[in-house]
């Protein structure tokens, strides 16, 4: 089951949100082989022109389970800072029968605060 964060992002801001995960034994999970994927929406009825999809990026080495997600200044001064937005997030990997195997490993809320600079 994934997680569950409301995050707060800052209008015309660049962010990035790092995810360190771990296994159920606490150990640093192994993301060899892992491909991500993030996007965000207004609902999660939204048509895919509504959807934003985050840069996902799984660091090296693999080995020590950290993904980075990020939104560019561009990307965050689009959004709607009088809403809140859901998200989350996946990883997948092809097993041995060429499966696609996907987890979400994090989903939830987020808030825009708005911008006075802009």
């Amino acid at each position: 089951m994934a997680r569950y964060e409301e995050l707060i992002f800052d209008q015309g801001s660049d962010i990035i949100v790092q995810l360190e995960l771990i296994n159920e034994d606490k150990s640093k999970k192994d993301l060899t082989g892992y491909s991500a994927a993030a996007k965000m929406a207004p609902n999660y009825a939204a048509s895919d022109s509504d959807k934003i999809s985050f840069a996902a990026t799984i660091s090296e080495p693999r080995t020590e389970g950290i993904l980075q997600l990020s939104l560019s200044n561009v990307q965050t001064d689009a959004l709607n800072a009088k809403r809140k937005y859901v998200y989350d997030v996946e990883i997948s990997y092809i097993d041995s029968d060429s499966n696609t195997i996907v987890e979400r490993v994090l989903e939830g809320l987020i808030k825009v605060t708005p911008s006075v600079t802009r």
